[in-house]
């Protein structure tokens, strides 16, 4: 082997060991997140990893997290439905929904980058991104699967109209916790 591939490869494995030491916390986080799953989330990101090395002297001027997160976008995309995510925060979510949310209110990234990284039309993105926000704020995470307190009236009781303002469905709300709570204490 000549002695500038040596340099090169000798180069690359102390950039990639950087890049990798200061990105797989975010890259982790941001699989778990998808897949719902430690263990799941550790092996996309192995694989995810070991692509961007191997395309790391290709890279040249270009973001490597970028690279590197579009690449875990991809494995996640295009895997197998019966390897498809069954829990985690976002459980609620379909595996597109969980794309585009992880993608734009976690990642950060533009709907126009999310759009074109997933092949979809930006409006489409947003739609989804609106659906996937509404089903996380109707209803509180509870793993156990439990409704959310104050979801259905207790027997004998009517239930009650829709509330008309913001205001009052925060006073509902409030009330409805204190009296889990009151319900919960010794």
């Amino acid at each position: 082997m000549g002695k500038r591939r040596a340099a090169a490869e000798i180069r690359r494995d102390a950039e990639f060991a950087a890049f990798s030491a200061g990105a797989a916390g975010r890259l982790l986080h941001t699989a778990t997140l998808l897949t719902g799953d430690r263990e799941q989330a550790e092996r996309l990101l192995t694989a995810t990893l070991a692509r961007t090395y191997a395309d790391w002297l290709r890279m040249r001027a270009d973001d490597p997290y970028d690279q590197a997160r579009a690449e875990l976008v991809r494995r996640f995309a295009y895997r197998p439905w019966w390897r498809r995510p069954r829990g985690g925060v976002l459980a609620r979510l379909t595996p597109q929904e969980r794309l585009v949310v992880t993608m734009r209110y976690f990642e950060g990234v533009a709907e126009e980058q999310t759009a074109a990284q997933l092949g979809l039309a930006t409006d489409r993105v947003r739609a989804i991104g609106a659906r996937a926000t509404a089903t996380l704020r109707s209803r509180r995470y509870d793993p156990s699967g439990k409704p959310p307190a104050g979801g259905t009236p207790p027997a004998g009781r009517t239930p009650q109209a829709a509330p008309r303002t913001v205001a009052e469905a925060r006073d509902r709300a409030d009330r409805a916790d204190r009296r889990a709570a009151q319900q919960v204490a010794p």
